[in-house]
């Protein structure tokens, strides 16, 4: 099956899915933030850790959507195309997107290495294998509702944390602490996501986290991430009064907490996928902003 007018160049931009990437984008600029004060920020730093990031983020998307197409969990959808089980492009050109995703990141990441230390490097492979083994591999852990913690972990505290690390070269509690909203979010991106996805999972057999939850109790899980991001960061500006600016983003969290807490289903929630996403961004920028002016 193939979709009617779509380009060649725009099938490999849906695939990417770019309403997941703030993702990778948040979390670098609220960790290169927390090292302003700290060390004069070496800019070639800070884009090659957010190649890393994006290019991550890409690679987990192309490469779930191979291992979702070939397992053929994603041949009842409501969500994003996807690009296997859509027809649109063959198992065999999907994997090599992912891959090819995977090596820029690794030459970012190799750079980084190389002028910070080679432990970044076991942080490397770590996230890249978290990336893959997510929906592939025999016993995928996110078919088991593992993956927001693998969200949390690597989108949140890797991704926050990392920035800061190779630019000041150690572990700083800032970064950490910033980790915990940035994380807080992107997690709320996967469970919206999954949220929409429990009558086609539940067929599927694909234990996601909202799966074992039911509806009920992931909408509420959605809602308690976006206030956890909101005081954790407040709690921040005990370090650097001007994280405060974050709550300015509060705005942004009313439309997909009504649609949630209103019981949107199917494509409904695609909006407010969106709108996390829109929500994540903006909250990010107000963040980084804040404590780097607080520095």
């Amino acid at each position: 099956m193939s979709v009617p007018g779509t380009t060649v160049q725009h099938k490999w931009v849906a695939g990417a899915r770019p309403r997941t990437l703030p993702a990778a984008v948040v979390p670098v600029a609220v960790g290169v933030a927390c090292a302003a004060g700290v060390v004069d920020v070496i800019a070639w730093r800070a884009v090659a850790a957010l190649v890393v990031s994006l290019s991550l983020q890409i690679a987990v998307n192309y490469a779930n959507d191979y291992s979702d197409g070939i397992r053929g969990t994603d041949e009842v959808r409501v969500g994003p195309v996807r690009l296997v089980a859509s027809g649109l492009a063959k198992p065999a050109e999907v994997k090599r997107a992912a891959f090819l995703a995977f090596g820029v990141a690794g030459v970012a990441g190799l750079a980084l290495a190389i002028a910070v230390g080679p432990e970044l490097l076991v942080v490397g492979a770590a996230a890249m294998a978290a990336a893959w083994f997510y929906t592939g591999g025999p016993r995928p852990y996110g078919y088991a509702g593992f993956g927001e913690l693998f969200v949390f972990v690597f989108f949140g505290l890797v991704a926050t944390a990392g920035t800061t690390y190779v630019q000041t070269e150690k572990l700083t509690g800032l970064s950490v602490a910033a980790s915990i909203p940035v994380g807080a979010l992107a997690c709320a991106l996967l469970v919206v996501n999954n949220l929409r996805d429990i009558p086609t999972d539940t067929v599927s057999n694909k234990k996601t986290l909202a799966v074992r939850l039911g509806d009920a109790r992931t909408r509420a899980l959605y809602q308690l991430l976006l206030a956890g991001a909101f005081v954790t960061a407040a709690l921040t500006a005990l370090d650097r009064p001007w994280a405060l600016l974050a709550l300015l983003a509060l705005p942004l969290a009313v439309p997909p907490i009504k649609a949630v807490r209103g019981g949107a289903r199917g494509r409904a929630l695609i909006a407010v996928l969106g709108g996390t996403g829109r929500l994540q961004l903006g909250f990010g920028a107000l963040y980084a902003l804040g404590l780097w002016i607080g520095a």
